[in-house]
């Protein structure tokens, strides 16, 4: 390190502070890792890009152990309403199960107030070091470190890391440095406006999408009087990047509402892409966000693909600085994320085109359509229900067996040892966990294998409104109102191994437990720490 100069050492370099990189950088923080965090710009972004975050968003941020905080700001949304060609309501898509991860579904809020809030929480964290004003100009590696030069107020300075990641846009200069800005794709034709109003009347909790071929528009209230609206132009009334005309933006509000110039609070003519970085990971460098992908916002999955991808590397990154796990467990994070953000990507665009079309002919065949699928237990069930949303099943090493890679949910559960009521990723904790589903009591002895391997702890889930006596576990996790059934109904009689994102990384009976261990060998190491100092 010394012939490169190096003003600084941590354990990761998260370059970009916009919501994916200080997210990545609290879920570091909050596994033991020294961050410092690079952006270019002098703070906070006031632009209210994002509108949307998940129950798997919220979800992450429980991890970081900032729920509450996220949750002051958004509105607990309740979904998406579509409409026809004539902006008759047709059908309103929810999560399937009501509060399934343990947080609302679908939350409007404003980015600029995200990124307050995680700012804030960095600034405060004793693990965390937020740099504004600080440009990445080179990057280089070796076998032992990554190497970031930057520009900042305090000149030029090397800092040095075990890893990189980048979370730094659309304009990634890490993807542009690190892996010659390959991605695939297109970008598209259509030019859409966005404002951001306030004082707006709407008061409803969900989005709304309307298939008008006429003017497709989509409208999302937000919070104390935010209001998004998105129109697509047609030829002659605006170009990309322009500052859409105040006149313009009256008359396409006007079914909805009057409006004055303070009232904007922001306005841009845009095109969206669609396209996936080739590659998500060079040696000790990594993508997340934009930086990685970008998509349609007609399934208001950008920011909360992001999440995603914080939520899947990090604790990686954790495991693997800690000595916990092989430097080749982060190979995993290229094959899970990046199908899984492709085809969100595919279905953004898919909603584009069918939702959002201007011929009058494909809208009115959208609404017979699904008007005589809505006339059938499974079309409602489809569309209301949002079963055309890809669902994340991971293939990777991490998933040991075929019926793992998925994520559980997080039930309402009462705790026997700590004698509470509380969701389940608030008892069982954020790091690996093995799960026996109404197993036999003397079955944990030998799985306890299994949970030393990854120093897991071990929760036991009786069925039958049972409550076993066992003392090879940590506790007993006891159904409430029939969310913690419903949730592992098909796992009865099997061990479940859970990662610390909560997706399953092993499901097994009993008498499999010799070759749970064989094939987990290789997903772990006995070595010392190798964080590097306090920053």
């Amino acid at each position: 390190m010394s012939e490169r100069n190096v003003a600084r050492s941590t354990d990761a370099v998260v370059v970009g502070a916009g919501p994916v990189g200080m997210t990545s950088a609290a879920l570091l923080a909050a596994r033991g890792i020294n961050v410092i965090v690079l952006e270019m710009r002098s703070g906070t972004s006031e632009e209210p890009k994002a509108i949307s975050i998940d129950d798997e968003a919220l979800r992450t941020y429980q991890q970081a152990g900032i729920d509450h905080d996220i949750s002051s700001i958004i509105v607990p949304g309740t979904g998406t309403r579509y409409y026809d060609a004539g902006n008759r309501p047709v059908f309103q898509a929810r999560g399937a199960i009501p509060f399934r991860l343990g947080h609302p579904f679908k939350n409007p809020f404003a980015q600029p107030d995200l990124e307050k809030v995680l700012a804030q929480g960095l600034i405060n964290h004793e693990r965390v070091t937020l740099e504004y004003d600080t440009k990445v100009t080179n990057v280089e590696q070796d076998d032992d470190f990554a190497y970031v030069t930057t520009e900042g107020p305090k000149g030029t300075e090397v800092l040095a890391a075990r890893y990189v990641l980048g979370a730094d846009g659309g304009r990634s200069v890490v993807r542009e440095l690190v892996m010659d800005n390959a991605m695939s794709g297109r970008s598209y034709s259509d030019v859409w406006l966005v404002a951001d109003t306030l004082e707006d009347p709407h008061t409803e909790r969900y989005g709304m999408h309307h298939g008008d071929p006429k003017r497709p528009h989509v409208i999302v209230p937000g919070l104390d009087g935010r209001c998004r609206y998105e129109f697509r132009l047609f030829a002659g009334e605006g170009e990309p990047s322009q500052a859409p005309d105040f006149e313009l933006i009256k008359r396409l509000v006007a079914p909805y509402r009057d409006i004055e110039p303070h009232q904007v609070e922001r306005a841009i003519n845009y095109r969206f892409n669609a396209v996936n970085a080739d590659r998500y990971r060079e040696g000790r460098f990594f993508l997340l966000g934009d930086a990685a992908h970008m998509m349609p916002p007609f399934a208001g999955q950008g920011l909360n693909s992001g999440i995603r991808d914080a939520a899947n590397l990090t604790w990686k990154v954790a495991e693997a600085i800690k000595g916990k796990a092989p430097d080749s467990i982060l190979d995993s994070y290229e094959p899970e994320r990046k199908p899984h953000a492709g085809a969100i990507i595919a279905q953004s665009v898919r909603l584009g085109r069918v939702v959002m079309t201007t011929s009058e002919r494909v809208a009115r065949n959208r609404d017979e359509v699904i008007r005589q699928k809505l006339g059938t237990a499974d079309g409602r069930a489809f569309f209301e229900e949002m079963r055309y949303r890809p669902i994340a099943q991971f293939v990777s090493d991490l998933s040991v067996t075929d019926n793992a890679g998925r994520a559980i949910g997080q039930p309402l559960v009462f705790d026997t040892t700590s004698r509470t009521t509380a969701r389940m990723d608030h008892v069982v904790g954020n790091d690996w966990v093995l799960l026996g589903v109404d197993v036999a009591p003397e079955a944990w002895a030998e799985a306890k294998q299994v949970a030393e391997r990854f120093d897991a702890s071990r929760w036991y889930i009786p069925f039958d409104d049972v409550q076993p006596r066992t003392a090879e576990v940590d506790g007993l996790l006891i159904d409430l109102d029939g969310s913690l059934y419903r949730e592992f109904e098909e796992y009865r009689g099997k061990f479940v191994l859970v990662r610390p994102d909560h997706f399953t990384s092993a499901v097994f009976a009993p008498d499999e437990l010799a070759v749970i261990l064989e094939k987990t060998a290789s997903l772990r190491q006995n070595k010392a720490s190798l964080a590097v100092a306090s920053v």
